[in-house]
């Protein structure tokens, strides 16, 4: 949901989100300047190609990192394991894609990567995009969901045995079960009857028992095990 004050406004006082756009193309960056500029949001370095960007990132440290994929160098994806190994507070990643990029888009997510939209996306959904990101929550465009989902659950558990899941108390499957569906706090809450403080709390505890990074893990890993299916109500 859209937050009346704008998807780049912070409440009042507070510093807006600050944003490092990678990609090999300038009048790409330029776009996305652009555009994350105008929502409000600050956009505080650029990168053109993925060694430049774990400098940048690492010396500036932007609240969100926009990432493109294929750049020279190294790629978007080796950039972002690298990010995501830094000291913290780590910057969250946000993965520029396109439909033909479905593996790398899995490796991002193994990377690190905590959310991907597309290339084509609109003004106002990467601004979106960028505002659910930047607040420690997961993003993947809908175009891109059941392509992702079903390239998980094509690969073998090998990477994330079932066993991983018997420290889990039921309460806590359930709502593995629910981040993996692509619900927020809010609306797991609503599911379970509990307040979003709680379940916020108990996404807190699934992170620090299954040793994951953030939601977008969680759900990677409830389909890769099996908890959820793809088509699962």
């Amino acid at each position: 949901m859209t937050s009346p004050a704008g998807p780049g406004s912070p409440t009042e006082g507070a510093s807006p989100t600050t944003v490092v756009v990678v990609d090999d193309q300038e009048l790409v960056r330029m776009g996305f300047r652009l555009i994350l500029e105008r929502a409000g949001f600050d956009v505080v370095g650029e990168a053109g190609d993925g060694v430049e960007a774990v400098e940048v990132v690492g010396r500036l440290r932007p609240d969100v990192v926009l990432m493109d994929i294929r750049m020279p160098r190294l790629d978007g994806v080796e950039a972002t394991r690298r990010i995501t190994h830094l000291a913290p507070p780590v910057p969250r990643v946000l993965v520029l894609t396109t439909f033909d990029l479905d593996e790398y888009v899995y490796e991002a997510v193994r990377a690190g990567a905590g959310g991907f939209v597309l290339k084509d996306v609109t003004p106002e959904d990467l601004a979106h995009a960028v505002r659910v990101v930047a607040r420690g929550e997961s993003m993947v465009a809908p175009a891109l969901i059941t392509r992702l989902l079903e390239r998980f659950t094509a690969r073998p558990p090998s990477g994330a045995p079932p066993e991983q899941l018997s420290s889990l108390t039921e309460r806590e499957l359930e709502v593995a079960r629910l981040v993996a569906k692509g619900l927020s706090n809010a609306e797991i809450g609503a599911r379970l009857f509990l307040s979003e403080a709680t379940v916020k709390t108990y996404v807190s505890r699934l992170l620090t028992k299954l040793q994951l990074r953030d939601r977008l893990q969680i759900a990677v890993l409830a389909f890769r095990t099996g908890l959820v299916q793809v088509g699962e109500d």
